[in-house]
């Protein structure tokens, strides 16, 4: 009777050999399912992150766009509701520019829930250049050119000035004549008035365009009791069209009347 000489090695090795080889191969397949395993979930983890979608949105900060411009500027894209694809872009990727935001945070609540918080350029007035809207800030520094009017921001006329650069000082001729605007407008965003236009003449007489009214306002002496006197006297002007003149105001005078002449 012949016998395989391999077979023959294999009876004759001892049993706690054969036993560890067993053990060793057992582990072995072991170790590659337990690598299985482990890829299934995190392929699960993947699919399961793939399938969770913001659907939630609060932004705060937003003054000159609403809520709803804001979630479809950051949110409107194919993939830009997708919590993990959200999440990388937020965290790696640089910002998208949002013309008058100077920067902005997104705050995960969680994987279907994002707080949105605005941080907006100061913007005080424009001018018109070069078929553009070019805006400046309350230290008349230009931060924004655009082609379509902002809500809310006067338009600034009669000023004489050179090439405009964006992220520059607005370089306007009578220097004098601009710090009075710069007042101006913060008196304005004080009482929350939202003025159309601010005009000036030559002589540095200023004229305020508020829907249909006019409010002439004249020279810069004691302009922010001309303001209050507007503030106070808005109601009054609802509804009505025409020319308010406030020029004569006296601070000295509490009883001052003031002309409207109706157009």
């Amino acid at each position: 009777m012949l016998i395989d000489s391999a077979a023959e090695g294999c009876l004759a090795r001892p049993i706690h050999q054969v036993r560890s080889i067993m053990s060793k191969n057992m582990e072995t397949k072991k170790g590659h399912m337990g690598i299985w395993i482990g890829a299934a979930f995190l392929l699960l983890l993947v699919l399961i992150a793939l399938s969770l979608n913001i659907s939630t949105v609060t932004v705060r900060g937003n003054q000159k766009y609403t809520a709803q411009q804001i979630e479809e500027i950051l949110f409107g894209g194919r993939w830009d509701r997708n919590s993990l694809y959200c999440y990388y872009r937020n965290r790696f990727q640089p910002p998208k520019e949002i013309p008058f935001v100077e920067d902005y945070e997104i705050i995960f609540q969680s994987p279907t829930e994002a707080e949105v918080i605005l941080y907006e350029k100061s913007v005080v007035g424009y001018v018109s250049y070069m078929s553009s809207y070019m805006y400046f800030d309350k230290d008349g520094i230009v931060i924004e050119s655009a082609s379509s009017r902002l809500e809310g921001i006067p338009q600034i006329t009669g000023l004489t000035f050179g090439s405009i650069v964006l992220n520059q000082p607005l370089p306007v001729e009578n220097q004098e004549i601009f710090e009075q605007i710069m007042n101006l407008t913060q008196d304005l965003m004080t009482k929350s008035i939202d003025a159309d236009q601010i005009c000036y003449d030559d002589r540095g007489n200023a004229t305020l365009v508020i829907g249909d009214v006019d409010v002439y306002l004249g020279s810069n002496k004691d302009m922010n009791g001309k303001i209050h006197e507007l503030y106070n006297m808005l109601p009054q002007l609802e509804g009505l069209a025409g020319t308010l003149y406030l020029d004569r105001y006296d601070e000295n005078n509490s009883s001052m009347w003031y002309s409207f002449i109706k157009r």
